[in-house]
């Protein structure tokens, strides 16, 4: 298997999934969230920004695009983050609205469903740049689940992925 498929799998070390209704303001809560509970890795700054910008690309496109056809927070997005063995951070972000139909299109620069608006299509090309690894699964009119992983560096002040007990 080769190393970006396998930063997909592995033993979660701990979990947290939480869900929010598809409104913009909630992507900051997102991010947040997923920043906080990535902490007890005691990343590196860019580390954790790098994770934060590409949870944020992930959940606005499922609100924006996602969500399009629905009213303002009808819709659920699930985000899902896994600490996993090797330091490896996991996150899914879920939404079950519209789907993407072609997902190799969807994922060139500059693609985007909102042509005649504000958005320049560059969220898959951002989180790509910002992580590891990336997966699209989607179906249309079934919703889209983009998984992006990112294996934060090793530091030898910390043990087995968290900060050895003691230390600050």
């Amino acid at each position: 298997m080769s190393r970006k498929k396998s930063i997909f799998k592995g033993k979660v070390i701990n979990r947290l999934q939480f869900k929010l209704p598809a409104l913009s303001i909630n992507e900051a809560m997102a991010r947040t969230m997923v920043g906080v509970f990535v902490s007890q890795l005691d990343p590196e700054v860019t580390e954790l920004a790098d994770i934060k910008c590409a949870v944020s690309e992930a959940v606005t496109n499922s609100i924006v695009h996602g969500y399009r056809y629905v009213s303002s927070g009808a819709g659920i997005v699930t985000v899902t983050v896994s600490i996993m063995e090797g330091r490896a951070v996991r996150v899914e972000i879920k939404d079950q609205g519209c789907g993407i139909s072609n997902v190799q299109e969807a994922r060139q620069p500059l693609f985007t469903t909102d042509a005649a608006g504000e958005r320049s299509g560059m969220g898959f090309t951002v989180m790509e740049s910002f992580t590891d690894a990336m997966k699209v699964v989607s179906k249309p009119g079934q919703g889209t689940t983009v998984t992006l992983c990112k294996v934060l560096k090793d530091r030898p002040e910390v043990a087995g992925g968290y900060r050895r007990h003691g230390q600050s």
